[in-house]
Order: structure tokens, then C-alpha cells, then sequence
């Protein structure tokens, strides 16, 4: 399943002066976006940057927020229910920065009240505004999803950094069980806060212009990665911020997308691999069935074959057995004088024995080869009933149409 992940600008701040963006950069900023599609979540098929109209199509789209635009704080959750929200705001409103309003809380995946977890925080009207374009171009985002995030799994990555001259610097962007943290290689405070014997714990990585520097500074080697790998761990993680109010809303049609999109993640290959070995043992086994069965029916239709070629082996082409079978017991009938059920002999035989004895003899009756029709006139629908109750009982059927009632021998319910 293809997946294109789409790197949200981060937000304008204020620079220093004489460094304002320009207009034609800040439109530029705000309207293109740099793209990362990978065919599988592990390798990268293309990467660019494109105007929202012109971003290539994918089975799925994550929205990618860049670190410098999510700060964390871990609390004890209030249960708070569907009041979550307010509730989380009126928490966290003393160690914010900007009003509750317009700001963003996404919760750690399956985390409860109660739970001592982790709350991202970003910009609402912000990351709203991008949502709202790329939905109007036609581009659903069926995640929101941090570069980094809170993890039990330390990770070091080390990137190229601007620094406020607009200078190329080293940072190391650490992500630990504590949080996360985007540190300088400048001076001695990474050093200072990365604990001793880290090194051989965390997993390092590096882009390839820092490569080297970084194995330099840390004493040992990384893992180079381009930007564009590095970014295919969100593919994988299990953070979506989409949360609250800004959650995808979708009906029919794309409801039925995110589903399925959703059950195409990883977390749900084992279940994915466990139906399709399902079904697959399914198939077999109603292959096997009907081998099973078509044997079963090709054996039966031996045995009577066997019969009618034993009983009269004067017949030599055999295409239907049972017909044929019946035909000859017929011929054999006949020609011993006995009353065979076709007969008009035991048709009217049958028609007798059941008569209502509340009714008079039939004013008329009509004969062909197994069929005996009388007339139903002045026939109550009960004596109707009765008399074709008792037909039954002895394996014959009656049919009542347009005033006339047709007696013949009841039609078995099978036969091979």
C-alpha cells in the first residue's frame, strides 16, 4: 500500500530584522509542500516538492509535523470522558504559553484518564488552516504524525541545522522514554544532558552531509540516513494527532477508505495474514468437499448404472439410468398385464379412496398418461384441502386450477 507523506511547513515566527521572509517566499511556504512517496512504508519510490493540487496520489496520507511545531508534557490524564478536552486544557493552562483555544492536545495512543501519558501540543488554527487546504485540493489526511515522539527506544539523530545567521550547524535531535529534545552540537550542553554510556544504547543515525562530524563528536559510527528515510519511521508509529475536533470526520464511501487504510497498517498484519490463512483454508476445504461430493455422485451413478445393465442388459447405451430403468419396468408391466401408477386404473383407484364423503360422484373426468383430471365445481376450499391432505399421504399431488382438479403421482424430492 502506497503512502505519501507530506511535511508540513513550520509555522512563521518572528525573525530577526532585516532576515523577513518575502512575500513570494512566505506564499511559496504556505502553498507547497515537500513530499516524501514510498510504495511500502520501507523504501522511498519518489520525493520533491509540489503545490497541493499537484502532489502525487497514495493509498494513504500522513501529514508529518515538523519538531520545532510540538512541544510535550507528560501529566496524569483527569477522567474527563468527552470532556477530555476542556479538561486537559484547564490542566496544562498554567505551564502553557499561548491561550488553551489556540492551541492543539493529541493524546498518546490508548492512553485513559488516569493514565500517566504523554499530551502533544501544536498550533490549532494552523494546523487546521493546512487541513483545510489540502482537503480543498482533494488531498484527505487520514494521519497527523510527529517526526518524533516519547519513546522507550532511545534514538539519536544528528541533521543540519540554520542557526539565526542563516549558518549551517550540527544538531542532535534526541528522543528518548523522557521526551524529546533538539540539541546543538555547539558547546558542551549535549554532552552535559545526554547520559554516560548512552552511546552504545540508543540508535544513531545521521544525514550524509553530517555524517561524518557526527561519528567524530559522538566516538562512534551512525546510521546515514536522508531525510527522506529517516521521515519512513512514520509510517510505523502509532501517533496520530488527528484528535478532538480535528478529527477526520467521513461518511460512506470514505469511511469505508479509512478503514481500510487503517486496517492495512502494520499493527494489523498478523491479523491481515491470519484471515487470509483463513480463507485460504477455507477454500481448500470446499474444494476438497465438493471433490469429496463429485466422487460420492459419480459412485452412485455407477451403482445404478451397474443395476440397469444388470437387470436388462439388453440395453446398451445408457443416458439417463433412472429413466431408463423406469421405461423397461413399464415395458415389462405392460406386457404382464399389471396396472402400472400411470394407468388409469390406479389414478382412479386413488381419486376413490380419498373422495370427500360429503361430495357426489364428479359430473366428468378427463385421462391422459399419468394424469386424471375432474371437475372442481362447487368444491369448498376445505374439501379442497382434505382431498389433497389425503392424496398425499398415499404419494400422489393434487393441482387445482380454472375449476378442475389434476391428480398425479407426487414427484420425488431428488433423485440421481
Amino acid at each position: 500500500m502506497s503512502t505519501l507523506l507530506l511535511f508540513l511547513p513550520p509555522r512563521p515566527r518572528l525573525r530577526a530584522p532585516g532576515r523577513a521572509m518575502s512575500d513570494s517566499a512566505r506564499a511559496d511556504t504556505l502553498h507547497e509542500y515537500d513530499y516524501v512517496l514510498t510504495p511500502d512504508g520501507r523504501e522511498v519510490g519518489a520525493e520533491g516538492r509540489a503545490a497541493a493540487t499537484a502532489l502525487p496520489a497514495a493509498d494513504s496520507v500522513i501529514a508529518v509535523i515538523a519538531e520545532s511545531d510540538v512541544s510535550w508534557r507528560r501529566i496524569e490524564l483527569p477522567r474527563a470522558g468527552r470532556q477530555m478536552r476542556a479538561a486537559l486544557a484547564g490542566k496544562l493552562e498554567e505551564a502553557l504559553l499561548d491561550e488553551p483555544e489556540a492551541l492543539h492536545f493529541a493524546l498518546e495512543p490508548d492512553a485513559l484518564g488516569g493514565d500517566n501519558a504523554w499530551v502533544a501540543i501544536t498550533s490549532r488554527p494552523w494546523l487546521a488552516e493546512h487541513l483545510a487546504r489540502l482537503e480543498a485540493a482533494q488531498i484527505f489526511i487520514d494521519r497527523v504524525a510527529p517526526l518524533s515522539w516519547p519513546d522507550e527506544r532511545t534514538r539519536g539523530h544528528f541533521f543540519e541545522a540554520q542557526g539565526e545567521r542563516e549558518q549551517a550547524g550540527i544538531a542532535l535531535r534526541w528522543s528518548h522514554v523522557e521526551g524529546v529534545a533538539t540539541l546543538p552540537l555547539d558547546g558542551g550542553l549535549a554532552r552535559q544532558l545526554l547520559p554516560s554510556g548512552l552511546v552504545h544504547v540508543a540508535q544513531w543515525t545521521a544525514t550524509p552531509a553530517v555524517a561524518t562530524a557526527a561519528e567524530r563528536w559522538l566516538g562512534s559510527t551512525v546510521t546515514v540516513q536522508t531525510p527522506a528515510q529517516h521521515a519512513l519511521a512514520v509510517v510505523d508509529s502509532v501517533w496520530n494527532l488527528r484528535q478532538f475536533d480535528l478529527a477526520p470526520r467521513a461518511r460512506g464511501v470514505r469511511a469505508l477508505r479509512l478503514i481500510s487504510r487503517e486496517l492495512m497498517r502494520k499493527p494489523w498484519r498478523p491479523a491481515r495474514y491470519g484471515l487470509a490463512g483463513l480463507v485460504l483454508v477455507q477454500v481448500l476445504g470446499l474444494n476438497l468437499w465438493a471433490w469429496q461430493q463429485h466422487r460420492e455422485l459419480a459412485a452412485h451413478r455407477e451403482a445404478v448404472t451397474a443395476t440397469l445393465t444388470g437387470a436388462f442388459p439388453q440395453v446398451r447405451a445408457i443416458l439417463d439410468a433412472p429413466v431408463q430403468m423406469q421405461k423397461q419396468l413399464d415395458l415389462l408391466r405392460a406386457s404382464a398385464g399389471s396396472v402400472g401408477e400411470q394407468d388409469f386404473e390406479a389414478l382412479l383407484a386413488a381419486a376413490a379412496q380419498a373422495w370427500p364423503g360429503d361430495r357426489p360422484p364428479t359430473d366428468a373426468l378427463a385421462f391422459e398418461p399419468g394424469r386424471l383430471t375432474v371437475s372442481a365445481q362447487g368444491w369448498a376450499p376445505a374439501q379442497i384441502d382434505n382431498f389433497r391432505t389425503q392424496l398425499r399421504s398415499e404419494g400422489w399431488q393434487l393441482d387445482a386450477s380454472e375449476g378442475k382438479l389434476t391428480i398425479s403421482r407426487a414427484t420425488p424430492q431428488g433423485r440421481i
